[in-house]
């Protein structure tokens, strides 16, 4: 039996590919390739010393759908395809919409022309919304989204709620992703953001290698440790065996199930910046800008129901963290298109 993973060439998708194959899973891979790079593929390859069966496409492709399942026997799907740059979702909601939304109402509707009853859905922590208490758990309160792809996350989840109740022996689990950093531990795959990075780190290690002049820190009058912002900053390698326990545990589950991944610990920007230096032994210049509007002081997970029902825990410090992101980074300055 198959896992078929969307979105699959991505950051996080590519990094799960790898873990699946490298423990033996047979593995089906769609991706339209909008956001990420064949390179990526190959050197999971590499990596995994195995061929994927891969499929250029998109999940708004009933007939590209209706070919791989019917092509494949097929257990569960990991869902990763959609888009996720927060400040692109506000100017273009209609495409976050289109392919998050709708693309998972596809998906699922092909999933159960052919009865394929299991899937693990690529979720974030912005469905929670602005927080007022931290650290966040499971239990905490969804909506109040700010912007358009924390809302499709906030959608999807509510449609596959809706699905599993009026659909019973079908299995979700929904994994609330925190902010997922690094690089896998080889260098040859990690994180490669079209254009300008929206997420802290690749942006720190693009100033590092010269592509970017200088980071602007959005506040530093938060009522924090240091005055920036604080988050919780995931290895995407750990995040990756996350799926891969929620994979294993879907036998244990019924109907809709969510969990935060994370590690349960707050960093700064400062604190960012500073572990970085050490590690990379680069100077990494900074200026202080106004807040962000939507920005939030502090923001972290309370990870401990995945551990309970999932047996998963984050293992990688933040060292390891910088060390992998810093060895992807320099040793790939063009990213994908470096090779």
């Amino acid at each position: 039996m198959a896992i078929l993973v969307t979105g699959g060439v991505g950051y996080i998708g590519s990094h799960t590919v790898l873990a699946l194959l490298k423990r033996g899973d047979e593995v089906i891979v769609l991706d339209n390739l909008s956001n990420s790079s064949l390179v990526a593929l190959k050197r999971v390859e590499t990596l995994a010393g195995k061929k994927v069966v891969f499929y250029q496409g998109d999940i708004l492709d009933r007939s590209c759908l209706q070919q791989i399942f019917a092509q494949h026997t097929i257990d569960s799907v990991i869902h990763f395809a959609g888009l996720k740059a927060v400040g692109e979702s506000v100017v273009k909601p209609l495409s976050y919409y289109q392919n998050n939304v709708t693309g998972s109402l596809v998906l699922l509707e092909e999933m159960r022309h052919a009865g394929v009853k299991n899937i693990i859905f690529s979720s974030s922590a912005t469905v929670y919304g602005m927080v007022d208490v931290v650290p966040i758990t499971e239990n905490a309160p969804v909506g109040g989204t700010t912007n358009p792809y924390g809302t499709s996350k906030l959608m999807v989840e509510q449609i596959l709620q809706d699905f599993v109740r009026a659909e019973p022996d079908y299995t979700v689990i929904t994994l609330r992703y925190f902010n997922p950093v690094g690089a896998h531990e080889s260098g040859l795959i990690g994180e490669d953001p079209n254009g300008i990075p929206n997420n802290l780190l690749p942006y720190i290690s693009q100033v590092a290698v010269g592509k970017l002049t200088e980071l602007a820190i959005f506040g530093d009058d938060y009522p924090t440790k240091d005055g920036t912002g604080v988050r919780d900053y995931i290895h995407v390698m750990d995040l990756a065996q996350g799926h891969l326990n929620a994979l294993d545990a879907l036998k244990n589950h019924q109907g809709f199930s969510a969990y935060n991944l994370g590690t349960g610990i707050g960093y700064s920007v400062l604190e960012m910046i500073k572990s970085f230096e050490k590690v990379s032994g680069k100077a990494i210049p900074y200026r202080i800008a106004p807040r962000r509007e939507g920005d939030i002081a502090e923001c972290w997970s309370d990870p401990s129901l995945a551990e309970k029902k999932l047996g998963w825990k984050a293992t990688r410090d933040l060292t390891a963290m910088m060390q992998d992101t810093w060895n992807w980074q320099s040793n790939n300055v063009n990213g994908y298109a470096s090779e």
